[in-house]
């Protein structure tokens, strides 16, 4: 007579461990961002208590609005740096732009018009780069060291020392107005919706496994499929349009445009790209760490 084999007790499902409790705890101190957003705290608790205005919404989004452009250059940036490689030329191409802004509509040419040949400007700009660097395997410091000139000197060439004013109220009002009877800045909404776009592309998709990946080994990227040299191709492009959209801002914001615009820009956005935790040699690094650090 067959008998019936006694059956396996299930695995008890209890908590988990204080170890693992405390693996995830010191996992989460050790994070970059967890640091940056302990200085922060640090900074508040300080200004808050040498100012009782420090803390207020009104303070805190004046003083947010004016590193906007920052900000938005830095997104692209985290992008290109998390491949390995480096775009100083955005400041020179938000200039360039700037200057175009101006001298077109010095000629007459509505501002609907005006704003998407900037950033088709942008885009040409960004699609030297990357066939420089991609194309002819140039490194990408030297080139956009070279194009970081280059762009500024055209943007001297178009404007020379002369700047525009008088643009739109209906645009310049815009620009350095509120969002929807807040206190937020528009620039500084705009700002959060293209990085959370960049959040989103960078570490929910495809394409932003193949940038970390390109970032942590380019050659076996290459041997696993990636169209490593395409996709660097497009951030560079990315780069370049978002650097033109950074120009309109400032041009809006100011009410000015003018070739001089933006010097030094490029450092203070790669400084916060990589304060907020992305490799210089790539293959690591967040958006919102990033943001903590601007």
């Amino acid at each position: 007579m067959s008998t019936i084999a006694p059956t396996a007790p299930a695995p008890d499902r209890t908590p988990s461990s204080p170890r693992s409790e405390d693996s995830r705890l010191k996992a989460l101190l050790g994070r970059w961002e967890t640091l940056i957003l302990a200085l922060i705290a640090l900074v508040f608790l300080i200004g808050s208590g040498i100012s009782s205005e420090f803390l207020t919404g009104e303070s805190l989004t004046t003083g947010s609005s004016d590193f906007t452009e920052y900000a938005i250059l830095a997104l692209p940036l985290t992008l290109i740096i998390a491949t390995g490689e480096i775009d100083l030329s955005v400041a020179s191409v938000l200039a360039l732009s700037s200057a175009l802004m101006g001298y077109l509509w010095n000629q007459g040419l509505p501002m609907e018009g005006i704003i998407p040949l900037c950033l088709v400007a942008g885009a040409l700009c960004g699609l030297l780069n990357g066939w420089l660097v991609t194309g002819l395997g140039l490194p990408s410091l030297a080139v956009t060291i070279g194009t970081l000139a280059l762009f500024r000197g055209l943007a001297f060439v178009i404007l020379g020392d002369e700047s525009v004013t008088s643009f739109p109220t209906g645009y310049t009002d815009w620009a350095f107005g509120n969002f929807a009877g807040t206190v937020v800045p528009n620039t500084i909404v705009l700002f959060l919706v293209l990085a959370a776009i960049f959040a989103i592309v960078l570490h929910r998709t495809p394409f932003g496994r193949a940038i970390f990946a390109i970032g942590a080994n380019r050659e076996a990227a290459r041997f696993s499929g990636l169209r490593v040299d395409r996709i660097q191709l497009r951030l560079f492009v990315l780069s370049g349009v978002v650097a033109a959209l950074a120009g309109i801002l400032l041009t809006l914001r100011n009410s000015t445009a003018a070739g001089n615009v933006g010097e030094g820009f490029e450092l203070t956005a790669i400084a916060a790209v990589v304060l907020g935790g992305v490799s210089i040699f790539g293959g690591t690094g967040t958006i919102g760490g990033v943001l903590l650090a601007l």
